[in-house]
């Protein structure tokens, strides 16, 4: 779906210098270079952005020295832990050991193909798109596992454990949610959830069900991500850093690279489920034909769900294990079948003015 007249005339030039089923190839190789590149700066920038925010949590500045308004600190920090040395365990199953973080690695950017960018920048746009995502998504929580395991370290084998715990708890309600809204669009094809907003965006189409979606989302979504309050697997306090203690180098920088661009995806499901994806608010830009504005609107609205929840992470202390699966099983999962029923009754009763 990318669609972009200079993609357009890439596509034609290579079809036009080699055969079809190489030209495929090619291009396919391109565009998994483009969201290689798009998955690394993402990471970067989200990390500048947590630490400003934290600063500003903090009446303070955050980084202000490398760069302007502390841009290069990231980058500087990287070219830092691509530098160090990977060291490990002389215990550890070392073939797992180092397969956890590129399965991590490959979970999230098999989810960002799916992410609508915009109207014409869409990599991967299939009729089970929201559904494909959640569920690679959950396929990450083996990778960590396989960390705390292999590195035959207690520390990182309770972060593990505990990652399993919180995930399978808190994936049953972000799954429901995804259920509720999909009850009230009927696809779940990004594409068309995306254009059924044109006129009004669900989170103001699905009345009360559809705001109290949202709010179990965004906590279900920190909970997802390991985020505090919910950051239990990588408590420093109690674990050292949970899962990944064991990790040094670009070894650990892909842990932490994908805890940020999950973040990213969290957020942009919710964008899409809630806000109209790369949709205007009130239509404010149709038929203006903005290049990228689409892109515009989608990253606004993204950017001020990712502040949400790192306002979470600065606001909030530390939930214990108890009380986390306490949250999840007697109040968020109860609360989110109702709200099931709720909108299938509202939807098959002809409640739901859709705009």
């Amino acid at each position: 779906m990318i669609r972009l007249s200079i993609f357009t005339q890439i596509h034609e030039w290579l079809y036009s210098l080699m055969p079809a089923s190489s030209a495929h190839i090619l291009e396919l190789v391109l565009i998994a270079a483009a969201y290689l590149g798009i998955f690394a700066i993402l990471g970067l920038l989200l990390v500048w952005l947590e630490r400003r925010v934290a600063g500003f949590f903090q009446l303070r500045l955050g980084p202000n020295r490398v760069g302007p308004i502390g841009l290069f600190q990231t980058i500087a920090d990287a070219l830092k832990l691509v530098s160090k040395e990977l060291t490990g365990t002389v215990k550890a199953d070392h073939f797992l050991y180092g397969a956890a973080p590129y399965f991590i690695i490959t979970t999230a950017l098999m989810a960002m193909a799916l992410i609508p960018f915009s109207q014409e920048i869409h990599a991967f746009d299939i009729n089970i798109g929201v559904f494909f995502i959640a569920s690679v998504s959950s396929v990450g929580v083996v990778g960590i596992f396989l960390a705390g395991w292999a590195s035959n370290n207690k520390y990182s084998l309770i972060g593990g454990m505990r990652t399993g715990i919180q995930m399978i708890s808190y994936e049953l309600s972000i799954g429901m949610v995804i259920v509720t809204m999909t009850t009230l669009a009927g696809t779940l094809q990004i594409s068309e959830l995306i254009e059924m907003q044109r006129n009004g965006w669900f989170i103001i189409q699905g009345h009360f069900p559809a705001i109290l979606a949202f709010m179990i989302f965004m906590i279900a979504g920190t909970a997802e991500s390991n985020r505090v309050p919910f950051d239990l697997v990588e408590a420093e306090s109690e674990l050292g850093a949970g899962f990944h203690t064991e990790y040094s180098g670009m070894n650990f920088a892909y842990f932490f690279l994908a805890e940020f661009v999950n973040l990213f995806i969290i957020s942009s499901i919710a964008v899409v489920l809630f806000f109209g994806g790369w949709l205007a608010p009130f239509g404010i830009t149709d038929g203006l034909h903005i290049p990228f504005i689409g892109l515009f609107w989608f990253g606004l609205k993204v950017t001020a769900i990712i502040f949400i929840f790192m306002w979470f992470r600065w606001t909030f202390p530390r939930f214990r294990i108890d009380q986390l699966l306490t949250l999840e099983w007697k109040y968020l999962l109860p609360i989110n079948m109702v709200n099931i029923v709720v909108m299938a009754l509202m939807v098959w009763l002809g409640l739901i003015i859709k705009f």
